[in-house]
């Protein structure tokens, strides 16, 4: 089960100079679309009197989810090739936003398009990667004597626990990577001889 998505370590800026014009790279951490837009309306405040926002982003476990835009460059030339860095480091929940202050030369199509993602790819290293599992919660109910057992299980698994409420018997809630989620039943049941319920969460 492919249960892992790669996206970056940290938010980063770096900046670039072309024949005078100046990229000014932001790389953002996003997860929906509305993050998105508030990092972008917070970068065209910030950075008021460039000639250029550029940007593009990845959203989605799966990288489903994406946006590019030239914001009055050449099309093509921006927005695309941000979204080129993104895809070629396996990115996903990032943003990109190239801001340009216009030197006075003109660099053409090629060049532009060059600049963009030049200036996207060397923010994209320095922000670094972190690879992240997708996780499904599991609530289980056992006696107080099975409490060192389970927790020996859930520390060999990774599995983080959420919540736990202590009754006649104990109920805990955990967050476990997906493709370990049925193992962990499985070694629950074994570890416990049955004595373990599943509750839906």
């Amino acid at each position: 089960m492919d249960d892992t998505y790669t996206t970056i370590e940290h938010r980063c800026r770096c900046e670039t100079k072309v024949q005078g014009s100046r990229f000014i790279a932001d790389v953002f951490p996003v997860g929906e679309r509305v993050q998105a837009e508030e990092a972008l309306e917070d970068i065209r405040k910030t950075l008021h009197d460039a000639t250029h926002h550029c940007y593009a982003y990845r959203i989605g476990k799966k990288g489903e989810m994406y946006r590019l835009h030239d914001d009055g460059e050449p099309g093509g030339t921006a927005g695309r090739p941000i979204l080129a860095a993104i895809d070629r480091h396996g990115l996903t929940d990032v943003l990109v936003i190239v801001t340009r202050y216009f030197g006075g030369t003109k660099l053409g199509v090629g060049g532009l398009a060059r600049a963009y993602g030049d200036a996207a790819e060397q923010a994209l290293r320095e922000a670094g990667e972190r690879i992240c599992y997708l996780t499904e919660p599991c609530t289980v109910r056992f006696a107080h004597a099975h409490t060192a057992a389970v927790m020996r299980i859930v520390s060999q698994l990774h599995a983080r626990i959420v919540e736990t409420k202590y009754d006649e018997q104990v109920l805990m809630t955990l967050e476990i990577r997906r493709s370990l989620a049925a193992r962990l039943r499985d070694e629950l049941t074994g570890a416990l001889r049955g004595q373990v319920e599943f509750d839906p969460v």
